[in-house]
């Protein structure tokens, strides 16, 4: 089991590499002027014509909300690119996020929510350690409830975004590598996990069914009768099946939302998991050009196929926090009687 987590894992991080140059765009015509040739990893350009930074704003009420660092620069002007400054093959900061997740599970046999903020709040507060110009709503919330002194489990808010589900597939990877399984348990954590950052109804259905799916695939369930059993509430293999027959882009933009919003974009995560259940490649680059929030789809759809496929060398070298993966499991010792 701790091998294929490892894979949805690494699937989870390949789609959002994949999909971060594209990251929100909703003029699909723009993206594919931009990204005529989107293959494996590729560095994003600016000017971002959807971009929506010259009408946000953050302001950090003191030292311990100051989040974005010099990249509050850029808020406020038109045509920034969400992730101007990553390279080729790598990842978002939700995502960078859910690295040391990874990590801080094997360096600690396991995962402790207290220890896991003390390390987000750290990782956060110290410049230089990512490079994102954008930082998601949830974690501008969080910092300035920080910020105003309220104790860090409770600084989460309602959100319902899918940037929820970013960080569920290295947390079950981690917690296979240090403990037998416990299903049960396991999807507490996860719930547990989620609601301090995203203490939302549908964020946390989400999750619960993300880690149930997960799990059960892992396991050796067969994709059709663990979404029949575990995503019912968002729609069935069968309806994801005949929707195959249509244009990516008329499911993912007409259909349901290319945007972040649940419940609408775990359908449409599902529906591209589905239809690309026996074809790493294609879906995860399926994603990455439907557009809206690609990189967070991809927490769903990048580690359901890399539950079920082989993923090719070539996406795994290439990837950025590949490296960074491989510093965290040389640091300990080879777990002993795992399945």
């Amino acid at each position: 089991m701790k091998e294929i987590l490892h894979k949805a894992f690494l699937g989870s991080l390949i789609a959002d590499a994949s999909a971060m140059p594209v990251h929100w765009y909703y003029d699909v015509q723009s993206l594919d002027r931009d990204y005529p040739e989107l293959t494996v990893y590729t560095a994003p350009k600016n000017p971002h014509p959807d971009s929506i930074l010259w009408r946000s704003s953050y302001k950090p009420r003191n030292k311990n909300a100051d989040i974005l660092h010099v990249q509050a620069h850029y808020w406020g002007k038109r045509g920034v690119h969400y992730h101007q400054f990553l390279e080729a093959g790598e990842n978002t900061l939700n995502y960078r996020l859910a690295v040391e997740l990874y990590g801080s599970i094997l360096q600690n046999g396991g995962y402790d929510p207290r220890q896991w903020l003390q390390t987000y709040i750290e990782l956060m507060l110290t410049p230089g350690w990512h490079r994102d110009t954008y930082a998601e709503e949830y974690h501008r919330a969080f910092f300035d409830r920080y910020a105003s002194g309220i104790a860090p489990e409770k600084c989460g808010i309602d959100d319902l975004h899918i940037g929820a589900l970013a960080t569920i597939p290295s947390l079950l990877a981690g917690l296979s590598q240090v403990e037998a399984p416990e299903p049960e348990r396991w999807v507490q954590i996860v719930l547990q996990h989620v609601n301090l950052t995203h203490n939302n109804t549908h964020a946390l259905e989400a999750a619960e069914a993300l880690a149930w799916t997960l799990i059960d695939l892992a396991a050796g369930q067969d994709l059709d009768s663990t979404l029949e059993n575990r995503t019912s509430s968002w729609d069935s293999p069968k309806q994801f099946k005949a929707w195959s027959d249509f244009d990516n882009r008329t499911i993912v933009g007409r259909n349901l939302t290319p945007a972040c919003y649940l419940p609408d974009s775990f359908t449409a995560s599902l529906f591209l998991a589905c239809k690309y259940s026996d074809d790493f490649e294609h879906g995860i680059l399926a994603n990455a050009l439907c557009g809206g929030d690609n990189c967070h789809r991809g927490a769903v759809v990048g580690s359901i196929l890399g539950t079920l496929n082989d993923i090719p060398t070539d996406w795994i070298g290439s990837l950025k926090s590949i490296e960074r993966i491989a510093e965290i499991e040389n640091s300990r010792s080879t777990p002993h009687n795992l399945m």
